[in-house]
């Protein structure tokens, strides 16, 4: 499916849930709420649904290769050393598949970090930085595009070597453990 059709779908399904809770919130009484209410067709709902559908289905298949290899035995032994589920969870289980976690999240972060057709039809009357940059191209070239390829690059160069220090230090600590 192109990911066109799929963003207008998803701006579709966003602009319909808008409706419905502002419909609500009149119906009851809340019209204050109402009035105020324009998230759903925002950078953090409709926009992060569009880039989700995109990156998610990688992400699960990553993460089903990851749970095929993971051994439960480690999990039954630390419950059967006293551990609660929640303490068997993030003691045994979140550092053997953390890397993993950390590596889906940079993978799905650079996947997103350029889809302009997703964006532009699910984000609403609200400009995120990728739409912001092609608009600017389109006219007279001024040095604020530079600027802001400047800090786009370091903004992923910081989420990459994030990714990684997180990553390294898990290993550590793993390595401490044992």
């Amino acid at each position: 499916m192109p990911s066109i059709i799929v963003s207008l779908g998803i701006g579709l399904t966003f602009r319909l849930l808008d409706t419905l809770i502002k419909y609500l919130a009149n119906e009851w009484g809340f019209q204050s709420f109402a009035d105020s209410w324009t998230t759903s067709m925002g950078l953090f709902t409709s926009a992060l649904g569009a880039h989700l559908t995109w990156t998610l289905p990688f992400g699960l298949l990553v993460m089903f290769a990851v749970f095929n290899r993971f051994n439960p035995a480690y999990e039954e032994a630390a419950r059967d050393l006293g551990a609660s589920p929640w303490q068997s969870f993030r003691h045994v289980v979140l550092p053997i598949i953390g890397p993993s976690v950390i590596g889906v999240g940079m993978f799905g972060f650079t996947l997103s970090w350029d889809e302009i057709a997703r964006t532009s039809q699910a984000i609403g009357d609200q400009n995120t930085l990728p739409l912001e940059l092609q608009g600017l191209t389109t006219s007279v070239t001024t040095p604020v595009i530079y600027a802001l390829g400047t800090v786009t690059t370091l903004m992923s160069l910081a989420v990459m070597f994030g990714g990684l220090l997180i990553v390294r230090s898990i290993a550590r600590r793993r390595k401490l453990v044992r």
